[in-house]
């Protein structure tokens, strides 16, 4: 499995990582121009929907019930305030129309049977967080949590400041270990500002994982990098705002369990 994946764009739509690549998650991007529109059926999948900037209207017409319309979106960029998302349920026709002069988005999806109608996440939905301190103080966006009747997705953004550590203490949930951990692979999409900015991403598995890795990825505007497990620090460079779009998706779905690298959590109780 490719883990780290450079943007290359290739019209409206790039897919960026493949159904079939990870056990759950695909991830594509889509780029509008004012009025141009993107349609699709999700099937058998959930989808949720980042609106990275700017706006659209989104008409999602379930199995089920009337067409549903929202307008989502509204900020400039991803470093401009809490995310905009929408939830599309499996068995769903969607069409996405750009109503400002550029659109750009994250389409994600997994695996699913849930029957949640489709929801748009703006507002008191999109829980903020101020979590760490000192040089691992970061801002987290809880988007698609538990208020959502989803089967496996879980969605929310990361702001880091300049030269600022996040995903800290480093975290793993490729487990099973109720109540502390679950197995959630996940996908996290970077954006940096100054745009030729860029971070770190150190990837690694516990100790006693028979099938262990221990890999260093530099990242940049626009890079993907997959977390089928391991733990998985960040850092952005000084001088550069680092943000992320991270998505989780497994058997069990709950926000929080995962475990602490018992190296480096004591820094929680300073």
């Amino acid at each position: 499995m490719q883990r780290h994946i450079k943007w290359r764009p290739n019209g409206k739509f790039t897919q960026i990582v493949k159904p079939g690549t990870m056990r759950f998650l695909d991830f594509g991007r889509l780029q509008l121009g004012k009025g141009e529109q993107f349609s699709g059926a999700s099937g058998n999948r959930e989808w949720v929907m980042d609106v990275f900037s700017g706006s659209a209207a989104v008409a999602v017409q379930g199995e089920d019930g009337p067409e549903k319309e929202f307008n989502a979106g509204g900020r400039k960029s991803v470093f401009a305030g809490p995310p905009v998302m929408v939830y599309i349920p499996p068995a769903s026709k969607f069409t996405i129309t750009a109503t400002t002069k550029q659109f750009d988005a994250g389409l994600f999806s997994a695996s699913s049977h849930a029957k949640a109608p489709a929801t748009l996440l703006e507002g008191s939905s999109v829980v903020a967080k101020d979590i760490g301190r000192d040089n691992w103080k970061r801002t987290v966006y809880s988007a698609l949590g538990d208020d959502v009747q989803a089967e496996r997705l879980l969605a929310g953004e990361t702001l880091s400041p300049p030269g600022n550590w996040s995903s800290y203490p480093p975290h793993k949930h490729d487990r099973s270990n109720p109540p502390k951990e679950a197995v959630l692979e996940e996908i996290y999409f970077f954006r940096l500002r100054p745009s030729q900015g860029y971070g770190f991403i150190w990837t690694y598995t516990a100790p006693d994982d028979p099938e262990g890795f221990s890999t260093v990825f530099m990242v940049e505007d626009g890079d993907t990098v997959l977390l089928p497990k391991g733990y998985h620090p960040v850092v952005a460079a000084p001088g550069y705002e680092l943000h992320y779009t991270w998505v989780l998706a497994g058997e069990e779905r709950r926000y929080g369990a995962w475990s602490d690298d018992p190296r480096h959590a004591w820094v929680k109780g300073q």
